[in-house]
């Protein structure tokens, strides 16, 4: 799930910023481009905690920028198939619910929602089953079954068990005259 790697990315800097904070603008473009990006093969960048090593840059013609080769380490996000997430959930609405594990947005769809579960709109937004058993829902555990896809800044994947941890409610007679 949370990672400690080390990457490498190639920056470069406007002349502008050359002088005795060079380093400290490297560090800060780097910061500001990186954190909260996803990338297919290492997921979602969650924080970048040092720098390793900063190359020799290298002169590009016509612009007079430069590109600087970087190593640096970072702490990343990436689920696996089959690996089990615990979520948070968000907002619950007629289509299903979304929910978020760290950095990942999920959306489970209604389909997914066992079917004697029915939507009830109003102040707090629930599901309500025959026997009138209010489900509140407050965290889930989603089993992945496809591993994450790069889709621009979107990490995707999709949910084939969901196993609902609930706070349920016996609608009685006894809590309604409370």
């Amino acid at each position: 799930m949370f990672f400690h790697i080390v990457l490498e990315r190639n920056m470069q800097l406007h002349p502008r910023h050359f002088g005795p904070h060079l380093r400290d603008k490297l560090v800060s473009k780097l910061i500001k481009d990186v954190e909260g990006t996803c990338s297919g093969r290492h997921g979602f960048v969650v924080a970048i905690t040092g720098v390793e090593d900063i190359g020799k840059g290298l002169i590009r013609e016509g612009t007079g920028y430069v590109t600087f080769p970087v190593k640096y380490q970072c702490v990343v996000f990436r689920p696996f198939k089959g690996e089990i997430l615990e979520a948070v959930v968000t907002m619950v609405n007629k289509m299903g619910f979304f929910a978020e594990a760290g950095p990942v947005q999920i959306f489970v769809s209604n389909h997914l929602i066992p079917d004697d579960m029915e939507f009830q709109s109003g102040d707090v937004p629930n599901y309500t089953t025959s026997d009138g058993s209010v489900y509140f829902f407050s965290l889930v555990l989603c089993l992945s079954s496809v591993t994450s896809k790069n889709c621009g800044q979107v990490m995707i994947f999709k949910l084939y068990l969901v196993y609902l941890c609930l706070s349920v409610i016996s609608l009685d007679q006894n809590f309604l005259d409370m």
